[in-house]
């Protein structure tokens, strides 16, 4: 069976309630402030493993990460690949406004260890047929990218935190390529969701492009086909992990059933699912809370 590893980053995640997101210039009191196990990284192996996927998580984390790492191992992802360092972890400065909407600053920390030589060893027990999932948290993601082409693993990435140096992406070795409408428009620079899939299928033939647009839904273009699927109808309260969960479920059901809607379907019910809930990995809902909702 394939095995699918996530060179990703762990933070932790200092979440803020606020009125309003803050404006340049402007000094607001928080409503609440509240601490989480987070990172892009540690979010998708987590909802990776309620979804039922067996995932290697593979990082270097920091001297204070215990929190984080108790995370994944409660969650049951395996953590043969990660390594402790001595730096301070990663972590996230959040808001969170009344309407659920969130501003995010990342600060890399132990994240940063991830080199060549870590990357080297960790793909080295991955092969054909293999999955590795990146994000953009860590260094090196190009190197992940040319590395797992060689090997005949498959690569799925989701360019965020967006990079400015998308150039130094080979993305035409993506294998899926995972976005959200922002993402998308940077990309393709289109704004409508159709013109963004069809300029980078032109642009990539081969790649898999799953496009997520919020409360409009998500689409799905493959080489064969194009699929479309409309969000839960929920009221959000925090929609800081939705993006991640999406991705967890969506990644899991192709690993287990190949069946690209169902994916689709079952990752949109989850991620509604997690946008009514506070905080970033603890919002993220298990399998069987997801089932019934797709029939």
């Amino acid at each position: 069976m394939a095995k699918i590893v996530n060179i990703g980053s762990l933070n932790l995640d200092y979440v803020y309630r606020v009125s309003h997101i803050v404006k340049p210039g402007e000094t607001i009191h928080s409503i609440s402030r509240e601490e989480f196990p987070g990172g892009k990284g540690l979010n998708q192996s987590i909802a990776l493993a309620r979804a039922g996927a067996d995932v290697y998580h593979a990082v270097t984390i920091g001297s204070d990460g215990g929190i984080l790492r108790e995370a994944l191992l409660a969650a049951g992802v395996d953590l043969s690949y990660s390594k402790t360092v001595s730096s301070l972890s990663g972590h996230a400065v959040i808001q969170v406004d009344d309407q659920g909407q969130n501003a995010i600053i990342v600060h890399e920390g132990a994240n940063g260890f991830v080199d060549t030589a870590f990357i080297d060893w960790v793909l080295g027990s991955f092969g054909p047929g293999d999955y590795v999932l990146l994000q953009n948290e860590v260094p090196n993601g190009p190197y992940i990218i040319e590395k797992a082409n060689e090997l005949g693993i498959q690569v799925i990435f989701n360019p965020s935190p967006f990079p400015k140096d998308l150039e130094r992406f080979p993305l035409d070795k993506v294998d899926y390529l995972m976005i959200n409408e922002i993402e998308g428009q940077q990309i393709a620079q289109k704004d409508e969701p159709n013109a963004m899939i069809e300029e980078l299928r032109a642009r990539y033939p081969r790649m898999n492009i799953v496009l997520t647009m919020g409360a409009n839904g998500a689409f799905v273009s493959t080489p064969e086909q194009m699929l479309f699927e409309p969000a839960a109808k929920v009221k959000p309260v925090d929609t800081t992990s939705a993006g991640d969960t999406f991705t967890g479920f969506f990644i899991a059901e192709l690993l287990r059933s190949n069946d690209i809607r169902r994916a689709l379907k079952l990752a949109n019910q989850a991620a509604g699912i997690s946008v009514t809930r506070k905080g970033a990995s603890s919002s993220i809902p298990a399998l069987e809370e997801v089932l019934p909702l797709i029939g």
